[in-house]
């Protein structure tokens, strides 16, 4: 069994030996004969401790420096640390509790008390890596399980429209796709800098979960709509929107932003003439721009109850001919880009 490690930062060299013979029957022990070699193997993970015994008076770098930027940095802001000194207990126990390390060990040192000090935070360390692990196994399955529940609902929309829920799965990889190519374009490195791949494409799903509310009459319509029953139709997106908005107030995270957004914009018009909020351009969220240019695609390339197929090249020159007006012209850019590749996957 490995042993864990403890790395012990003094810049007199006895008090390190001392320490290496208290504790090297259980650890593996490192040194550091300063702040500067200690904050330097720490940065750089040439050490990985599970722990860290810090003298205070040191020169050039203190321990209280040490640990500030310790807990400045996420490699290091959860390893504990125990201070070691010889100077006033009362005072520097107080700062270098209250800036965050974990006991304190005075000199000249207690081999008894060293060893139970060191086991005890160890021990509270794993416990506490253990539970935080088992948070994020749990958080983590949660997630799953929610998104599954959502692709599920936005499956059953498709099923009352014939699509067999494959509308919804080629949406979500044609995005993904669209939006890798994008993100390489520095027109739009700011709109998608902090956008996850990964999510937009699953939010995708639910765009026309809506359409759960329009009756099966004009849903599945063999011919051409109505006014009052565009109407109806037009409707979905802001039943959807609804419908994600009371999700969102009991669980406001990223997935169901993106869902809300995609939802309720994705029939707006670059040139301002969509519906339902006839927002333009630049104020379109950009996850919506770039879902109603797949989602017309993925329309026109498939089989309706009101219409064949198109070809690609078709479908293509229908989204090419609406650049800059129902279309964000560089998102159509980007497509025509892609040309090749939404043409394999339109065949599949």
């Amino acid at each position: 069994m490995n042993k864990e490690t403890v790395l012990v930062v003094d810049d007199v060299e006895m008090n390190r030996i001392i320490l290496e013979d208290i504790l090297e029957n259980h650890y593996h022990i490192e040194h550091a004969s300063n702040g500067i070699e200690a904050i330097s193997c720490l940065f750089s993970a040439a050490v990985m401790p599970s722990i860290v015994l810090l003298d205070i008076m040191m020169p050039e770098m203190d321990g209280f420096e040490v640990l500030e930027l310790m807990k400045n940095n996420p490699l290091t802001q959860k390893t504990p640390v125990i201070f070691i000194t010889a100077a006033d207990a009362s005072t520097n126990e107080s700062k270098g509790l209250s800036m965050g390390a974990v006991d304190y060990i005075p000199k000249p040192f207690d081999p008894e008390v060293v060893k139970v000090r060191v086991s005890n935070q160890i021990k509270l360390k794993n416990y506490s890596d253990k539970l935080e692990r088992m948070v994020e196994d749990k958080v983590e399955e949660l997630v799953k399980t929610k998104e599954k529940i959502l692709e599920t609902l936005a499956n059953i929309i498709e099923y009352r429209n014939l699509e067999s829920g494959h509308h919804v799965r080629r949406s979500s990889e044609l995005t993904k796709l669209l939006v890798r190519h994008m993100v390489r374009k520095p027109v739009f490195e700011k709109q998608l800098a902090d956008m996850d791949i990964d999510i937009i494409s699953k939010a995708v799903q639910l765009h026309d979960v809506g359409k759960i509310a329009s009756p099966d009459r004009i849903l599945l319509k063999p011919g051409p709509l109505e006014k009052a029953e565009f109407e109806i139709i037009k409707s979905h997106s802001t039943v959807g929107s609804d419908i994600i908005r009371s999700l969102i107030e009991c669980d406001d995270d990223l997935y169901l932003n993106y869902s809300y957004d995609i939802c309720r914009h994705h029939h707006e018009r670059w040139d301002g003439t969509g519906y339902p909020d006839k927002l333009r351009a630049n104020d379109i969220p950009v996850a919506a721009r770039i879902l109603s240019v797949v989602d017309v695609y993925d329309a026109l390339v498939s089989k309706r109850v009101y219409k064949l197929p198109f070809s690609h090249e078709q479908s293509m020159r229908i989204i090419v001919d609406g650049s800059g007006t129902q279309f964000d012209p560089e998102i159509v850019t980007a497509l025509v880009e892609l040309n090749e590749q939404f043409a394999n996957f339109s065949v599949r």
